[in-house]
């Protein structure tokens, strides 16, 4: 159920920021990149798909039946049809080309998140940590598995843990599957 005008909530702080950066990129977009990507988005809709079915069948019809300036095998016909699928999967390209930079900040993004919410993580377990040893009542022991992940791990080296798997992969690939 929609929810009424005065009690829809607006974009905090953050989605706000995410929500400018899509507007910032969208305005820098040129209006030949916009117009490609509106047309794309008209092609890939299934009237598109009946329209061009109703034309070939009209075309086939009309040409047929009248003996005109493309009789079958529909030369004119065949060489419309691949001029078109050129120009629509250039298109789609451009669009998906396009597409995927928006889906590398994303990305980019989501691992910037990912990166300060590990650290949040880390300094919170270290807090805990810190309470238990100072607690009287709770028995003061060693825990190694909870000071290691007190302990924040940095993209670089995330990057080295990663290279070193990679490398432990393609020298046996047995090893990625845990057989």
């Amino acid at each position: 159920m929609a929810q009424p005008d005065a009690e829809r909530r607006e974009p905090n702080g953050e989605a706000q920021t995410v929500l400018d950066l899509f507007a910032r990129s969208e305005s820098a977009t040129d209006p030949s990149q916009r117009a490609i990507e509106r047309f794309t988005e008209t092609v890939g809709r299934p009237f598109s798909l009946f329209a061009l079915v109703a034309f070939v069948g009209a075309w086939i019809g009309f040409h047929t039946l009248t003996r005109s300036f493309d009789p079958p095998p529909f030369f004119w016909l065949q060489g419309l049809v691949g001029l078109s699928g050129l120009l629509v999967a250039t298109m789609v390209l451009i669009t998906q080309n396009r597409q995927g930079k928006h889906e590398q900040q994303r990305r980019l993004l989501d691992l910037q998140v990912g990166f300060l919410v590990e650290q949040k993580v880390a300094k919170l377990i270290a807090l805990v940590e810190e309470l238990r040893r100072d607690l009287p009542s709770v028995m003061n022991r060693p825990d190694p598995e909870a000071e290691a992940m007190a302990r924040s791990v940095g993209p670089s080296a995330m990057a080295e843990s990663l290279e070193k798997d990679l490398e432990a992969v393609k020298k046996d690939p047995a090893s990625a599957t845990g057989g």
